[in-house]
């Protein structure tokens, strides 16, 4: 399959499989448990149909919108994910191209494989640094300094993985990092000889925010002891309140499922929270986010931006998420395919998709504006 065939996201998620060992791709496309949140993320959108508009006159459709001080030219963003470049050697300097010439924001995750500062040099677009709580306090203000030093807008704290969620797929497969595979994982990396030739001919994969604390090298400590030892699961209200403080800015959390949760997070001064369940890969039988969106925004989405990811395909999962009132839509699964599948030109060609399909459908939905998109255009089977 070539890259210009690919005209949707089940396109890039085959590409991407063509391409990739089977543990690194099911890494990928994995989930918790028996993967039932993961599925209902999609499915949800389904639920829901839109009821257009006509004769509304929209021959010039405007798609930005501002979240959290930001202004995007879409209303998506690309999330931050871990271990970019370990499904294509370009990793997260890919997606910081991709973003900066889409106008829209990105993120670099904690266990990023390219610097927070590296990646602030490649794109002009807002950038995100997502981070997790560690039990060791100092490393959480250095992490927020060195952010603020490197011209990070927005602060995002996962607040969903005290520990990591049971994926199964990895462990048929062996898959960790580092690598430690069993015969099985180890077949299928060796099916796909151009990875790993195009793996070992690149810089050496590291993780460039926690170069001191994580080791790459089989030493000092895995990414699954990473979670288990570093984090902190006793993370309360009051840890979180002393962050946003510190910071100043945007601070985002991402993981709040619950009205509850969501009016905490305004009570302690964030500025925008992420409905988010990870992707399914954490809680299974969590609900998705686009079925607590509507609960959550009218509980709180006047004094605070409301964001979600999860599940998200098409454009029109995207309508649905901001008639609901979503400020912005994260992407996640949307642009790793086909950054596995082809490097920067294959998030460059799914983000192009992405806009085409949001411009198609709002002026199909009569829509001249994101602000003109509302419920009384959605029913619920």
């Amino acid at each position: 399959m070539r890259l210009n065939q690919c005209q949707n996201f089940h396109d890039f998620r085959r590409m991407a499989q063509q391409r990739l060992p089977g543990p690194i791709f099911n890494y990928i496309d994995g989930a918790a448990d028996d993967e039932t949140t993961y599925r209902r993320n999609t499915d949800a959108f389904e639920s829901c149909d839109l009821v257009p508009d006509v004769l509304r006159g929209v021959e010039n459709v405007d798609m930005s919108v501002t979240v959290m001080g930001q202004k995007l030219a879409l209303p998506v963003y690309c999330s931050p994910t871990a271990l970019q470049r370990l499904f294509h050697h370009d990793g997260e300097r890919a997606v910081a191209a991709a973003a900066g010439k889409f106008g829209t924001m990105f993120g670099v995750s904690s266990l990023g494989t390219v610097s927070l500062e590296e990646a602030r040099q490649i794109s002009g677009g807002p950038q995100v640094y997502q981070f997790y709580f560690h039990k060791d306090r100092g490393l959480n203000r250095e992490m927020m300094a060195r952010a603020k030093t490197a011209g990070v807008q927005v602060m995002m704290l996962t607040v969903d993985s005290i520990t990591g969620g049971n994926r199964e797929r990895d462990k048929r497969t062996g898959f960790a990092i580092p690598f430690r595979l069993n015969l099985a994982g180890i077949a299928q990396f060796a099916a796909k000889p151009a990875w790993a030739i195009n793996y070992l001919t690149h810089e050496r994969f590291r993780l460039p925010q926690l170069d001191t604390h994580v080791d790459m090298g089989g030493g000092a400590m895995s990414i699954s002891r990473y979670f288990t030892d570093m984090l902190d699961p006793a993370m309360t209200w009051d840890d979180v309140a002393a962050m946003v403080q510190e910071w100043g800015g945007q601070f985002c959390l991402k993981g709040i499922m619950s009205v509850d949760d969501a009016k905490r997070a305004v009570d302690i001064g964030c500025t925008g929270i992420v409905l988010s369940n990870h992707g399914g890969r954490q809680l299974d039988g969590s609900r998705s986010a686009f079925d607590q969106l509507a609960e959550i925004v009218d509980a709180v989405g006047d004094r605070i931006d409301v964001m979600m990811d999860g599940g998200v395909q098409r454009g029109t999962h995207v309508l649905k998420a901001l008639a609901l009132g979503a400020k912005a839509v994260g992407l996640g699964r949307y642009y790793l395919f086909p950054l596995a599948a082809a490097g920067r030109p294959g998030v460059e060609r799914a983000l192009e998709q992405m806009r085409v399909e949001i411009e198609r459908a709002m002026k199909l939905m009569g829509c001249r504006t994101v602000g003109e998109l509302g419920r009384r255009q959605l029913r619920f089977r």
